[in-house]
């Protein structure tokens, strides 16, 4: 079966791993082209056609999906599968291949389409999350379900661990889906748009921490926004200036003090922690903008004078 991959960052590069395991090795990967990425701007490869190239399977990486339309027609795919691209794909080639186009969707739809389904289960503090095997359609996240399969989403799992895990579930769906729908087993049904949620690109303002909102909210946001955007705040240091400060880790702690949102403080055991507009977060793995991460013992051995200000 002549199969075409389209995809980008790490969650299109797990998904095309366990596809070529499979049995089920794509002759083209369709991705973005190199970006230039942090502070030297180093041109960089998306991880998807690292994978590739390293399967020896040929890439291109148009701006626009659409300049692919003709060379897709010309090669004649059976299936073409999209995990993770961001692009929506013209109606002419989603009509090209024989069995459509499938995409893996880290969420259970019809819930949270868009651009940011992982994070928002965690920010909204879901019990649970999935994958969807969807039959693309012109519309963003709305075609046909082909498969779904649920996952129980732990208290303190982060955003990495769930990405990982409804990536290789995803794929793991994909496999199955792939072998019934070329042996007729397959009946997709429609999606209710009606319990659609559109979710957003995130941004480095979606990380600003706001401390008037309770600890479990901004703790949610913690491990939904790490590593990117992060979630930060402002720190009035000594000397007047404002430096930007990273949480990379917190604990909630049931426990309301007199003190202002946002205020400093010791407990009685010596944890570093913030009151929040309800119950206070211990703060366990700090950075400053521009330096390493640190826990908080280390990050304490060099600014002790964070206590008793107020982070806003």
């Amino acid at each position: 079966m002549k199969t075409i991959f389209i995809g980008v960052p790490e969650f299109g590069a797990i998904v095309l791993e366990k596809l070529i395991k499979s049995g089920h090795k794509p002759f083209l990967v369709i991705t973005a082209p190199d970006k230039p990425v942090g502070r030297k701007q180093t041109l960089t490869p998306p991880p998807v056609k690292v994978l590739a190239e390293n399967y020896h399977i040929s890439v291109v990486q148009p701006e626009k999906i659409g300049n692919c339309k003709s060379e897709i027609k010309n090669l004649k795919p059976d299936l073409i599968i999209v995990a993770a691209y961001g692009q929506l794909i013209l109606k002419e080639i989603l009509d090209i291949p024989t069995y459509g186009c499938l995409n893996v969707h880290p969420s259970l739809l019809p819930k949270y389409r868009g651009a940011s389904p992982i994070q928002s289960a965690i920010l909204n503090g879901d019990e649970k999350t999935g994958v969807t095997i969807m039959r693309l359609s012109e519309k963003l996240d709305s075609g046909p379900i082909l498969a779904n399969n649920e996952w129980q989403i732990t208290n303190r799992i982060t955003y990495k661990e769930l990405h990982d895990k409804l990536a290789e579930l995803g794929a793991e769906l994909l496999i199955k889906t792939i072998q019934k729908l070329l042996a007729g087993k397959i009946n997709p049904q429609p999606q209710d748009d009606s319990k659609t949620t559109y979710t957003k690109i995130l941004t480095k303002e979606d990380g600003k921490i706001d401390w008037q909102k309770s600890a479990v909210e901004i703790e949610r946001q913690i491990r939904a926004l790490n590593p990117e955007p992060d979630s930060y705040c402002q720190w009035q240091m000594a000397s007047g200036k404002l430096q930007i400060l990273k949480i990379l880790e917190a604990n909630v702690l049931s426990l309301q003090t007199d003190k202002r949102a946002g205020e400093v403080f010791f407990t009685h055991d010596k944890k570093l922690t913030v009151q929040c507009g309800h119950n206070c977060l211990i703060l366990l793995k700090l950075q400053i903008e521009g330096g390493k991460p640190l826990n908080f013992q280390e990050f304490l051995l060099g600014h002790k004078n964070i206590l008793g200000t107020i982070l806003k």
